[in-house]
């Protein structure tokens, strides 16, 4: 039984351009630049300012708790000391559905939207943010049901009962509709607008900031707050933000078309039928439980968090089963990266460059670090991190090519710090921001450090990153452990510039919970 299903790479990019109306001859006879913003001008650009960051979200209440609005609680205190709010995705789950914003982000996110006193009244299409909310799409975002689910789901009513109140599964009559939802609620959604004197209008009142790279997109604190594409770029106190979809560049390599392809093939085929036994016997397990029964609603969300899991692994083996000899890659993103990246590079006033994404290209969650797509990611930013080092040379003068990389998806707050690579990757900072609100996994048991196998060689392996923080769940039974988390992140003056990133945790344990912050660390 499948409970999601994901659009082809093809399919997420070509409906993505047809909602922002990619490149249209009224966009582009304007000079409009349509992966750039800027601030309204009166919004403050001091070198020193502070942002915060969350991810992994959208999952509303648990049994008992509702993580997400702990965080949220919390993130108030540092709302008129941060310029902006990331999100490294995930904004809603389990499939991205406009039925659940309203529980899943308006609600516990109210004090940070106009007219959040009655967070009833705000549609999740006309909603608009008092400090800047920043998001990137997870795959979460993308999801949908698979067809014959969303006729079950609304035709049999004990299957319903049983996945939406025993499991709190998160699935109603639709999914995403191959990531709509998240277009209506935070892109630019052009294609709203029917006639030309309607976009005309639109286009000459909002795109009206002025760059280096043409007329773009104004962002209105309070007034006006979307996003011009579901990849973008601006820059804050000298920073320059990429901001990345993951979505379109994460398939897996794929399998050798050899006898070795094939074993491979096999294995994981028999893998797959293994996962789906255990999700069916987590499904029975789950009817004998009594959600109104605190130590059964703790094993309830335990038995949640590990169907999802199963449920991300056999989507990541589906994407290499289906690769069929071919890989489907987001070239014009990735070539758009590499050409805003040597930009960056040769622009006198940028003093630093943060990249933020869904997928972690590094990462030591138990179910995300060796993952395929985890390895095609880390690949296709190593390719055009190489080529954007290739071209501006000596430029960086011993510098990493980028100060910082966020990311979401595993389900933990993690940092790391890659080594010598091999490769233009090397001796960055990694952070994993994807403990904000759904379940938390744990970290591998094989330890903080990652190896690579270099040319296939199983002989020929080096260290290429380290684990230097992990929050995440931990314990057992009575005394099980979840840290939720979010981020602040001082950036301070000077070039290099330097960043002081403060972890903060709301901690579930023994039905009840406690907040602290981490000691605070400067990278």
């Amino acid at each position: 039984m499948k409970f999601v299903s994901d659009p082809p790479i093809t399919v997420k990019i070509r409906k993505m351009k047809q909602r922002v109306r990619w490149q249209e001859p009224l966009i582009v006879e304007r000079g409009i630049d349509q992966t750039r913003m800027v601030f309204e001008d009166s919004w403050a650009d001091s070198p020193e300012f502070s942002f915060l960051v969350v991810g992994d979200s959208g999952s509303g209440s648990h049994r008992g708790h509702n993580p997400q609005r702990q965080l949220a609680e919390m993130m108030l205190a540092h709302q008129d000391q941060s310029r902006f709010i990331l999100h490294t995705g995930d904004v809603i789950y389990l499939v991205g559905s406009s039925e659940y914003y309203p529980d899943n982000f308006i609600k516990p996110y109210r004090e940070f939207l106009v007219g959040g006193d009655h967070p009833q009244r705000i549609a999740y299409d006309q909603m608009s943010f008092t400090l800047p909310f920043l998001p990137v799409p997870g795959n979460h975002d993308y999801y949908d049901l698979p067809l014959f689910f969303g006729l079950i789901a609304g035709t049999t009513r004990p299957l319903r009962r049983l996945l939406r109140s025993k499991l709190y599964v998160d699935i109603g009559w639709h999914g995403s509709g191959q990531g709509k939802a998240y277009a209506r609620a935070f892109l630019d959604y052009l294609k709203q607008f029917d006639t030309k004197e309607k976009l005309s209008g639109h286009l000459d009142r909002h795109y009206v900031g002025q760059t280096d790279t043409g007329r773009c997109l104004r962002y209105e604190p309070g007034s006006f707050t979307r996003l011009p594409n579901r990849y973008y770029t601006f820059r804050s106190g000298g920073i320059d933000f990429f901001a990345l979809d993951s979505n379109t560049f994460n398939d897996p390599l794929p399998l050798p078309a050899t006898g070795e392809g094939e074993a491979d093939r096999r294995l994981l085929e028999k893998r797959w039928n293994e996962l789906e036994q255990e999700k069916l016997q987590i499904i029975e397990t789950s009817a004998q439980l009594n959600p109104n029964l605190p130590e059964e609603a703790e094993q309830l969300d335990d038995l949640h968090t590990k169907l999802e899991q199963l449920e991300e692994v056999q989507l990541d083996i589906d994407k290499q089963l289906a690769s069929d000899g071919k890989t489907v890659t987001d070239t014009e993103q990735l070539d758009w990266l590499r050409q805003r990246l040597i930009e960056s590079w040769h622009t006198a006033e940028v003093r630093g460059r943060i990249i933020y994404l869904h997928h972690p290209p590094y990462v030591t969650e138990a179910t995300k670090w060796n993952q395929a797509q985890t390895l095609a990611i880390r690949r296709r930013l190593r390719q055009v991190f190489d080529q954007v080092c290739e071209v501006i040379g000596s430029l960086p003068e011993g510098r990493p090519l980028v100060d910082l990389v966020l990311s979401g998806h595993a389900h933990c707050l993690e940092y790391l710090r890659t080594g010598n690579t091999g490769h233009a990757d090397s001796h960055i900072n990694w952070i994993i921001c994807g403990g904000s609100g759904f379940s938390l996994r744990r970290q591998r048991r094989e330890g903080p450090e990652l190896m690579e196998t270099f040319d296939g060689n199983e002989d020929s392996t080096r260290k290429v990153a380290r684990s230097l923080l992990y929050i995440g769940r931990s314990g057992r039974g009575s005394q099980k452990r979840r840290p939720y988390s979010f981020l602040r992140i001082d950036v301070q003056d000077g070039c290099p510039p330097k960043f002081m990133v403060r972890p903060f945790i709301a901690e579930w344990s023994q039905h009840q919970w406690s907040n602290s912050k981490i000691e605070p660390f400067v990278i």
